[in-house]
C-alpha cells in the first residue's frame, strides 16, 4: 500500500478530468461569436459548439422576454469545419478510453489494498490505466488545440441559411468548454504518468506471481 500513493493521484486526477472532459464535451460554448447584425442574434452573441449553435433571440418573442434558439449540426452537412466534426468523434473515444482507464486503476487499487500479492497482475493493469489516461489527454488535446487555433485566427463558418447565422463573426473567442479540456488533458496526463510509474516492491518474504 506504501508504494501506490501516486497511483491513489492518479485515480483521482484521472477521475476528475474524466468528468471534465465529459463536462466540455456537453457544453456549447467551445466558441464565443460577437456579430454586428442584431436582427435576429438579439444579444450580439452566439456560441459554437461541437454538437449545436446557440443565441439569445427576441424574434416572434413578446416584449421583456427572450429564448434560446439551437440549431444541431447534421452528420451530413459539408459546410461544418472538419475540426468540429473531429472533436465529436476524438471527445467520444476520450470518454470510452478515459472510463477504461478509470476501471483498470479501480481493479489494480482494489487487490493493493486488499493485500492481494499478485505482481504481474496489479503491475498490468496499473500499466492499462496510465496508457488510457494517457490517450483520452491526447484525443482531448487535439480537438481543443485545432479549435483553439480557429478562434485566435478568427476562422469562419458558413453555416445553412436555417441557421440564421453570419458566415463570420465581428470578433470570436474562445468559450468555457476550451480551458476545461485544457484542464482536463493536463489531469489525464498526470494520471497516466502517475500510473505508468508503478513499481511492485521486491520484498524477501511475499509471494508475488
Amino acid at each position: 500500500v506504501s508504494t501506490s500513493h501516486l497511483q491513489l493521484a492518479a485515480f483521482a486526477l484521472g477521475t476528475i478530468g474524466w468528468i471534465l472532459c465529459t463536462v466540455s464535451m456537453g457544453i456549447v460554448e467551445w466558441r464565443v461569436w460577437h456579430v454586428d447584425n442584431t436582427t435576429i442574434i438579439s444579444s450580439g452573441i452566439a456560441w459554437v459548439g461541437i454538437w449545436k449553435v446557440c443565441f439569445i433571440s427576441y424574434l416572434h418573442i413578446s416584449p421583456g422576454y427572450k429564448e434560446q434558439f439551437c440549431h444541431k449540426f447534421s452528420g451530413y452537412d459539408s459546410s461544418i469545419p472538419l475540426e468540429i466534426y473531429a472533436a465529436q468523434g476524438l471527445l467520444l473515444i476520450a470518454m470510452c478510453v478515459g472510463l477504461l482507464g478509470l476501471i483498470a486503476t479501480i481493479f489494480a487499487l482494489r487487490n493493493v489494498y486488499m493485500g492481494i500479492a499478485h505482481k504481474t497482475l496489479i503491475t498490468r493493469f496499473f500499466l492499462v490505466g496510465g496508457f488510457f489516461y494517457i490517450l483520452a489527454g491526447l484525443c482531448v488535446l487535439i480537438p481543443v488545440s485545432w479549435n483553439f487555433y480557429s478562434v485566435t485566427h478568427n476562422q469562419s463558418i458558413t453555416f445553412p441559411p436555417s441557421y440564421y447565422m453570419p458566415s463570420s463573426p465581428a470578433a470570436q473567442e474562445a468559450g468555457a468548454a476550451i480551458p476545461i479540456g485544457i484542464v482536463a488533458v493536463i489531469l489525464l496526463l498526470l494520471s497516466g504518468t502517475f500510473s505508468l510509474s508503478y513499481r511492485f516492491p521486491v520484498t524477501t518474504n511475499s509471494t508475488t506471481k
